[in-house]
């Protein structure tokens, strides 16, 4: 893994070497084992890169690289697994390539094949960005999933990354937000409707960001531009065509060797390596099958990670040890004290550029921070749940519908009366809407999402109800909030089935914008490469295809990937109810947190910069300290952008953005559909 950054600015008046020299210095977590940068001043182009040495140590690996015959330049973040295959391909045509790195295979793929050609046939996880010398070409690519990071904005000719589309203008791209606020032709705004988004989900949405003018390129898209042009994008993967894809009738010991087959493949490449390596193990299904298949494929054993924490409720390290010593693996484990814990919060804006409130980031970071004491690389179990169905909000979703269907409609208002009253009695008063054993522990954080529950048209609104913390309308001021995918309605006519249609929204929305990009941000923090293999796309194509039976059973998810850990670990030690990668936010704030937390949700500092409604905020957290309701997301979605804010914005005095009172409109870059 690595850093990149660059940008084109053909009537630029800056010297481009330095510029983007200063913005890969601003990535230097990402890439702690040596730097470069190329530029061709007149032409206004240039690249960087920060290195994390993982396959040719080289400095045969070193980049950005240029092609053997001097068209192509590329910077590049990832690896391609099957980099070995493509070689061979290569010299089978004839070329001799000089070192033994993926990113000498991947320039020279693009140089003989073609951009195009070359990233349907990657296996891996990437970003990268290449410059054609001869057309004057940028080509901008971002791996199937999303695993790694691609930010990208317009440079307007007046300096300003307004997203104009001004001829004159140019384009500049990084791994991170932090590398394009170097840029002095960008002037970060606040985008209040992204901001409206981050505080419903608790991250920001793709293709959005928090600032206006900038994007995420799409998962399994590449974007090209030309100076003088405006940005095309095209997908050479599509999740949606994927999900769309009627199920296969396959019966259930084939679809598990099929399975079995995929994912020792997938782990197999990806325990190719010239550095030490290892794996996040917390004991739950998808860590242990990674762990199981990567001690199948090894002579002898290897390393394994986890972390635990001194409070009930809350250690999975236990769990992590007992699958560690059945598989006989080298296992490390750290038990994470209160004070240490606490300690990573102050860093969490620098880690994640935009506001950010999955608060799994702390033990990410934490665990992502010990093992990097040992190996660079950690394959991480993420995935799972998103393409086995094993987040209880799919029972959830599911149940509700189900019920509420059968709920005579006068006598859901009554219903969510109800639940306003103090978590406990509003759970007793229910009225069974959903089963006992998909019931959450935190019943007061769970009633606000239940009483939206009940004034829902249909299955799409329930689930994005459970997907929702604060309903922006109530406390982001003039924001008009940017409908994405998962208010699509022609999603439900190309997936009719419910289930697989959550599984598709998560997959194009929490996983990129959530789960990855918390592992990444984490583990990147460190210079650690986290490698994802339930996440390869051919095992993603697979899972898309079962039928709903090989994947729950009972009531329980990942039925089919269970079958595969059961040849290898008991099940006495994997099965148990899902505990989550969580710290005990709730007593927190209400203790060792309260001041920190008191300071940021100061009436004053709330409503200092026109933005948020200082009253909804305010109620939320005398609730919580007088322990009423449990309201610890909510809280910390807004403690995360008060934090953020903090520390990127207030301290900038050219931002022309804190006191406004009327809402922003959202100018995004450019890109037109291609095809």
């Amino acid at each position: 893994m690595c850093g990149i950054c660059g940008f084109v600015e053909p009537s630029g008046r800056r010297a481009p070497e330095s510029l983007v020299r200063a913005m890969a210095d601003a990535l230097a977590h990402r890439g702690p084992d040596g730097d470069g940068v190329w530029a061709d001043e007149a032409a206004g182009v240039a690249f960087g890169h920060r290195r994390l040495a993982i396959v040719d140590l080289s400095p045969l690996g070193r980049q950005p690289m240029e092609s053997a015959d001097g068209r192509l330049v590329l910077t590049f973040n990832g690896e391609i697994y099957n980099y070995r295959e493509l070689r061979a391909d290569l010299e089978a045509g004839g070329l001799r390539l000089r070192g033994q790195s993926d990113t000498e295979v991947l320039v020279e793929a693009c140089a003989a094949w073609g951009v195009g050609r070359t990233v349907r046939r990657l296996i891996g996880i990437f970003a990268f960005a290449l410059w054609d010398k001869s057309v004057r070409r940028l080509t901008l690519v971002r791996d199937h999933l999303g695993v790694k990071p691609l930010y990208w904005g317009r440079v307007g000719a007046d300096g300003r990354g307004e997203g104009s589309g001004a001829a004159a203008g140019g384009v500049m791209f990084a791994s991170e937000l932090k590398a394009l606020r170097v840029h002095p032709g960008w002037s970060p705004g606040l985008d209040r409707g992204a901001l409206a988004s981050y505080l419903r989900f608790s991250y920001v949405p793709g293709p959005h960001t928090i600032y206006r003018g900038v994007a995420k390129l799409p998962p399994g898209s590449m974007l090209t531009w030309e100076p003088g042009t405006e940005p095309r994008t095209e997908r050479y993967w599509d999740m949606r065509a994927v999900a769309g894809v009627p199920p296969r009738d396959l019966d259930p010991a084939s679809a598990t060797a099929e399975l079995e087959a995929l994912l020792g493949d997938a782990v197999g490449r990806q325990m190719v390596a010239d550095v030490p390596l290892g794996a996040f193990l917390s004991g739950g299904v998808d860590s242990s099958t990674v762990a199981a298949l990567m001690q199948a494929r090894s002579g002898r054993p290897v390393r394994t990670f986890s972390i635990g924490f001194d409070v009930a409720g809350y250690d999975e390290a236990v769990h992590a040890k007992a699958v560690a010593c059945h598989l006989g693996t080298d296992h490390t484990e750290l038990y994470v004290g209160r004070d240490h814990a606490r300690d990573v919060i102050p860093r969490l804006p620098d880690l994640f550029d935009e506001p950010f409130a999955d608060s799994s980031q702390i033990p990410t970071y934490l665990v992502s921070e010990m093992t990097r004491r040992h190996v660079t690389v950690a394959l991480s179990g993420d995935g799972g749940d998103e393409l086995f169905a094993g987040y209880h909000r799919y029972f959830w979703a599911d149940a509700a519908r189900r019920r509420l269907d059968r709920l005579p409609r006068g006598l859901r208002g009554f219903a969510a009366s109800a639940l306003s009253a103090p978590p406990e009695s509003a759970w007793d008063r229910g009225f069974g809407l959903l089963p006992g054993r998909i019931r959450p522990g935190r019943a007061g954080e769970r009633m606000h999402k239940l009483a939206a529950l009940l004034a829902a048209s249909g299955p799409d609104e329930v689930y994005r109800g459970l997907l929702s913390h604060w309903d922006p309308a109530e406390i982001v001021r003039g924001a008009e909030e940017p409908h994405g995918v998962l208010w699509d309605g022609s999603v439900a006519g190309e997936i009719p089935d419910f289930l697989r249609r959550m599984q598709f929204l998560d997959t194009v929305t929490y996983l990129p914008d959530d789960i990855l990009a918390k592992v990444d941000r984490a583990s990147m923090a460190v210079g650690l490469e986290a490698r994802v293999p339930l996440l390869d796309h051919r095992v993603v194509e697979f899972a898309a295809l079962l039928p709903a039976s090989l994947k729950v059973r009972d009531g329980q998810g990942k039925w089919l990937l269970r079958q595969v850990l059961y040849r290898h670990v008991p099940r006495e030690l994997v099965e148990r109810p899902k505990m989550g990668f969580s710290v005990p936010l709730d007593g927190w704030l209400r203790g060792p947190l309260r001041d920190w937390a008191e300071d940021l949700l100061d009436e004053r500092r709330l409503a200092e910069d026109g933005v948020l409604d200082p009253g909804p905020v305010r109620r939320r957290w005398a609730e919580h300290l007088a322990g009423t309701h449990d309201h610890r997301d909510r809280l910390w979605s807004v403690l995360m952008y008060q934090a953020w804010r903090r520390r990127w914005l207030d301290r900038d005095p050219d931002l022309g953005v804190l006191g406004e009172a009327g809402p922003e409109t959202r100018p995004h870059p450019t890109a037109a559909a291609v095809g």
